[in-house]
């Protein structure tokens, strides 16, 4: 006899299962999420409080060299740089330094948690500017009551750097904040987690839809998140083709349309005339959706109602918008990222901001402007499709690695990436005039 099976108590089955597997993941996130916590905090105490310190260039053995540091040769200098601020490159680390500057309203997914609580990760971003590109950092932390606030602290300080670096402030003051600093300063200004995590996602995108046989004028594209990412994501994926139209923003009250009277104004700019209302009408039938917001927000559902040959980037960390292992079972022609290091084709800001730094000064660029962001991006995107050095495979134990779904955007510790996207940075700032170096 064939018996039918009750829907409610199959669904409720499918749910108990799903749970389940969800506790199972958890509970082997949370074990490895201990080991890594108190090594991090062993880490960061030992042998001494910190992860960075300053380090002097030039020799201190002798009175004389005491006499150049400090008086009385100091002074000369000082007037050279007097009569002329450019000269500030040539007798001071200024040309190398960049303040990597926050106030702690977004830290990582912990929220706001104060500026100080904050110098970890300012601190964290020096050490990946040192090692990948050479350049020296100051953290800097700012007890800020508005936005204003901020700006004109960072403004009077801004004498001191060849740059700076916004990180983790919270949305929407986080534009605000860079504009206003774009317009006051004649140096980088540049929000990493806008344009920096916007520029590594629209390089693995492209090569995706390469592999996926697609065009972005074409793509129907969701993107889950309204925040900083979300909105430089959008904005850098229309310079690079995309049509806005075909963009479907969510935030917490669903898809952003036209329809919507809380909007502000920079998700007034990302609306869509649609009567697509959820994350579910959104995604039904779309070829990329791109998560930079929360955890599990993708279900199976969802992800089965996409286009042939989808495109998944779930970039919340540490628990993505949906998880490979659950992704997996649904699509078998998916092409998949995530933010982390132990899944293929991992998002990594660290791809980008430190060359795109490193260009941007050894330019003198007087800003990173949009012609600076797509040369990284296509820097990016085109190393991934040459070969893979010995010594990058053995870092990451792989006996081989080319382009193609589990490789679309180049590894981390690939030494290339200095020279490949800062030099297309720098040349990105000569060609659009920005630069105060001249093209060599």
């Amino acid at each position: 006899m064939l018996l039918c099976s009750n829907p409610t108590i199959l669904k409720r089955h499918d749910n108990n299962t799903r749970q389940a597997n969800k506790d199972q993941l958890m509970s082997k996130t949370d074990n490895a999420d201990k080991e890594i916590n108190d090594a991090a905090l062993l880490y960061h105490e030992q042998p001494k409080p910190g992860k960075i310190a300053t380090e002097v260039t030039k020799p201190t053995k002798t009175q004389h060299d005491l006499s150049l540091a400090y008086t009385p040769g100091v002074a000369e200098p000082v007037r050279r740089i007097a009569d002329n601020i450019e000269d500030a490159y040539r007798y001071t680390a200024k040309g190398n330094l960049v303040g990597v500057i926050t106030d702690g309203t977004a830290v990582l997914g912990l929220g706001n948690v104060g500026s100080l609580a904050g110098k970890p990760v300012m601190e964290g971003k020096g050490v990946l500017f040192k090692h990948f590109a050479d350049i020296d950092v100051f953290d800097i932390e700012v007890d800020a009551p508005s936005p204003q606030a901020f700006i004109e602290t960072v403004k009077q300080i801004a004498p001191t750097f060849g740059g700076i670096n916004l990180e983790d402030i919270a949305a929407p003051h986080c534009f605000e904040i860079e504009d206003a600093l774009k317009e006051a300063l004649d140096i980088p200004v540049f929000h990493d987690d806008q344009h920096g995590t916007a520029i590594i996602i629209a390089a693995g995108l492209l090569n995706a839809l390469q592999l996926q046989e697609k065009q972005l004028a074409d793509a129907s594209i969701v993107i889950i998140g309204a925040g900083a990412a979300g909105i430089a994501t959008i904005r850098l994926l229309i310079s690079l083709g995309a049509q806005p139209g075909n963009i479907y923003a969510i935030d917490r009250k669903g898809v952003i349309h036209t329809g919507r009277d809380d909007l502000n104004i920079y998700k007034q700019g990302v609306a869509v005339d649609t009567d697509r209302r959820s994350l579910a009408d959104a995604m039904n039938g779309a070829d990329i959706v791109i998560g930079v917001s929360g955890p599990d927000l993708i279900t199976e559902e969802m992800l089965a109602s996409m286009a042939d040959k989808p495109i998944v980037f779930a970039l919340s960390n540490p628990v993505p918008e949906i998880r490979p292992e659950v992704a997996n079972k649904v699509r078998n022609d998916m092409i998949m990222a995530t933010g982390r290091s132990d899944y293929p084709n991992q998002v990594n800001n660290v791809l980008g901001f430190p060359f795109i730094f490193r260009g941007a000064l050894d330019a003198r660029a007087t800003c990173i402007n949009s012609e600076m962001q797509i040369a990284a991006v296509h820097a990016l995107k085109e190393l991934t499709h040459e070969a893979v050095p010995q010594d990058v495979l053995e870092a990451y134990e792989l006996d081989s690695l080319e382009f193609s779904p589990g490789y679309i955007i180049p590894k981390p510790l690939d030494s290339r990436l200095r020279e490949r996207v800062s030099n297309a940075v720098k040349q990105a700032a000569i060609d659009s005039g920005v630069a105060k170096t001249p093209a060599a």
